[in-house]
C-alpha cells in the first residue's frame, strides 16, 4: 500500500483554504491546514511534506518570514516551497519571494489546471524520492545483515535479494524516466527539471551499487551511495 504525500497549505483565511483543498483533491494526496506562519512551522516539526503552498499577506509572521525559517531548518530546507499571492507589487517583489527560497510564485486569482499541474509534479518527484530511499534501506540492511544470517533466518538467499532489489530499482527507474520526458514536453519549471535530475543522479549511483554486487562481476562489495 503506497502511502500517501502530505501537503502542506498555509493561509489565514478559511474561504483560501477551502478553494485550495477543493482544487487539489484530484491528486488523492492527504491535505494539511494551517492558518499562519507559526502554526504551518509547528506541523513542519513533525510530519514530512511533499511540497508548501505558502500565502505570502498573513498577519503577524507573513510567508516571506516563515519561509525563511522553513529554509534554516535541516529537516525542512529541502522542501518545495509555492508562494500564492493576491497582490503583485513587481518584479521586485516577485524577486524578493524567490530570495526567500520559493520554486514558483503564483499570483491570485490563478488557474486551477496549472496549480494543481504544477503541485503534482513535486508530489511525483517526493514519492520517487521515498521509495529511492527504500530501496536504498533494504540494500543496507542485505549488506550489513550478511549472507549467513539471511539464510539462517529462512529468508532469501543474497542472490535472490539482489534481484529483488534490482527489480524494484527497475521500476522506479521507468517511472522517473517517464516523469523527467513529462517536464521536458511541458516546459515544467527549471527547479522542478532540476530536482528530477538529481533524482536520476541518486538513482545511477544505486544501480551501479547493484551492479558491482551481481556475482561474477569480479568487484567486491560496493558502498551504497548517500541518498542525502
Amino acid at each position: 500500500m503506497v502511502q500517501k504525500a502530505k501537503i502542506l497549505l498555509v493561509d489565514d483565511r478559511p474561504e483560501n483554504l477551502l478553494a485550495l483543498e477543493a482544487i487539489l483533491s484530484a491528486l488523492d494526496q492527504t491535505l494539511v491546514r494551517a492558518s499562519s506562519g507559526e502554526e504551518a512551522l509547528k506541523a513542519l516539526l513533525t510530519d514530512d511534506f511533499a511540497v508548501i503552498l505558502l500565502d505570502v499577506q498573513m498577519p503577524g509572521m507573513d510567508g516571506f518570514e516563515t519561509a525563511a525559517h522553513i529554509k534554516r531548518r535541516e529537516r525542512t530546507r529541502d522542501i518545495p516551497i509555492i508562494f500564492l499571492t493576491a497582490i503583485n507589487h513587481g518584479p521586485h517583489h516577485t524577486f524578493r519571494g524567490y530570495a526567500a527560497g520559493a520554486v514558483d510564485y503564483i499570483s491570485k486569482p490563478f488557474d486551477p489546471w496549472v496549480l494543481r499541474a504544477k503541485v503534482s509534479v513535486f508530489v511525483e518527484l517526493y514519492m520517487k524520492n521515498c521509495q529511492l530511499r527504500e530501496q536504498a534501506a533494504l540494500l543496507r540492511l542485505q549488506l550489513e545483515g550478511g549472507g549467513g544470517k539471511a539464510a539462517a533466518g529462512g529468508a532469501k538467499e543474497p542472490a535472490g535479494l539482489l534481484a529483488e532489489l534490482s527489480a524494484r530499482l527497475a521500476a522506479v527507474e521507468e517511472q522517473a524516466e517517464a516523469l523527467s520526458k513529462q517536464l521536458d514536453d511541458e516546459s515544467a519549471d527549471a527547479a522542478a527539471v532540476a530536482t528530477a535530475a538529481h533524482l536520476e543522479r541518486k538513482l545511477t549511483g544505486l544501480r551501479r551499487a547493484l551492479d558491482a554486487l551481481e556475482p561474477g562481476t569480479g568487484s567486491g562489495p560496493a558502498s551504497v551511495p548517500s541518498q542525502n
